[in-house]
């Protein structure tokens, strides 16, 4: 207790633990006696891998099923793709991971049970984040979009006899999708922070595992450093969402 400092009074304990943060010391991991600075860093990789492609995946999938949805708003496409995207975003991290694992590595032994290393093995922790994310990206899309087609310039268009995925693409999309970005800069640091069950699922050696092992440890240098970082790629999401909203939308 004295060598970790913890035989101190708890103001002092922050006082010390600030005045080292800002120097860009995390301190010392308990258990594995490691700076927890260096053991961030070597995980730091995998899961921006991960979290990249999350991104991507969630794009692919929720931006094109909110502009169907949109486009037959109140039809039976319209209550089917919602309908798929409650389900993905009420299903548990989890259950949709190890589902897909055993149907498509398991089964199907088409990929891999888990780990790092190929793309193969990036493919379904990726698609497990995508399709949750997706599910809200759709439902924002759809109802961005929805407002976006009552705008009189959508109506001008249509009257100039534009096609109607041309409407949609040129005139809806780029003011819609305004919404979507700012989510994004959310995204980057909830996936920092939040892809600890994922990334156990499926083997994935990024910060979330090491933050899952802090926890089971009460390793408390590790979790708040985690906590650290991903507080300021939150940060630093946000402002790069809001550095590419004009260029969209000038």
């Amino acid at each position: 207790r004295h060598q970790l400092g913890l035989d101190r009074p708890v103001p002092e304990q922050y006082a010390i633990y600030l005045g080292h943060l800002v120097q860009g010391d995390m301190g010392k991991s308990y258990a594995r006696k490691s700076d927890v600075g260096e053991l961030i860093a070597s995980r730091l990789p995998p899961t921006l891998l991960l979290m990249l492609a999350a991104i991507v995946a969630e794009l692919l999938i929720g931006i094109p099923a909110g502009i169907y949805a949109a486009s037959r708003r109140g039809r039976l496409g319209d209550k089917i793709a919602m309908t798929l995207s409650f389900a993905s975003v009420s299903t548990p991290q989890f259950v949709l991971g190890l589902t897909l694992l055993y149907v498509f590595a398991y089964l199907l032994n088409w990929l891999p049970l888990g780990g790092y290393g190929s793309f193969a093995h990036l493919i379904l922790p990726a698609v497990t984040l995508g399709l949750a994310g997706g599910g809200w990206y759709s439902r924002m899309m759809r109802s961005s979009m929805i407002e976006v087609l009552r705008n009189d310039y959508i109506r001008t268009a249509r009257a100039k006899g534009m096609a109607e995925w041309r409407v949609i693409a040129r005139h809806g999309l780029r003011n819609a999708i305004l919404p979507i970005v700012a989510m994004i800069g959310l995204d980057i640091g909830i996936f920092m922070s939040g892809v600890v069950v994922v990334e156990n699922v499926f083997g994935w050696p990024g910060i979330g595992q090491l933050m899952w092992q802090a926890i089971q440890s009460l390793d408390i240098p590790i979790i708040m450093g985690i906590t650290t970082v991903a507080a300021c790629f939150i940060v630093l999401g946000n402002l790069i969402a809001d550095m590419i909203s004009p260029l969209i939308d000038p």
